[in-house]
């Protein structure tokens, strides 16, 4: 019993920092880019004692960094539209020939067929929306967080 307590507290105190940490983001997120190297580059100058000349080469490292980041956020932001534009390119295509087939099948099947055929790929698809939910609900248990 004690143990479970014990889990129940611990739990709960990891779940409090968490959010914790996650409240303080939004501030550093909307200084500008000049603002947060300023405040890397006094933070490093007060913990590491530096003086003036290398706090200047430190403030152009944490510069370079800085736009090198940004650079290849920008890259995976435009990778990701592009992604999500050649899904849904492929997700149009397919509907179109869900509909080509289904007007094939019309043609053949007789109305009871083709509504009880109908209903069979319904449920399949149903089954199969299912399966990716559980898969993807699986992997996001299993992966941990990248919150640093």
């Amino acid at each position: 019993m004690k143990n479970v307590v014990l889990a129940v507290l611990l739990l709960v105190g990891i779940t409090a920092m968490a959010q914790q940490k996650r409240e303080r983001r939004p501030e550093a997120e909307k200084l500008s880019k000049e603002e947060r190297i300023d405040l890397q580059v006094k933070k490093m100058t007060k913990d590491l004692d530096l003086n003036e000349k290398q706090a200047k080469e430190v403030r152009a490292i944490v510069t370079q960094q800085v736009e090198k980041r940004e650079a290849k956020r920008a890259e995976m932001e435009a990778q990701q539209t592009q992604r999500r534009a050649e899904m849904k390119a492929r997700m149009e295509e397919m509907k179109k020939e869900q509909a080509a087939v289904a007007a094939e099948m019309k043609k053949v099947l007789s109305a009871e067929q083709y509504a009880k055929w109908e209903k069979l790929r319904d449920e399949r698809k149903d089954k199969l929306k299912e399966k990716v939910r559980e898969r993807s609900q699986n992997r996001n248990l299993e992966e941990p967080s990248d919150d640093k």
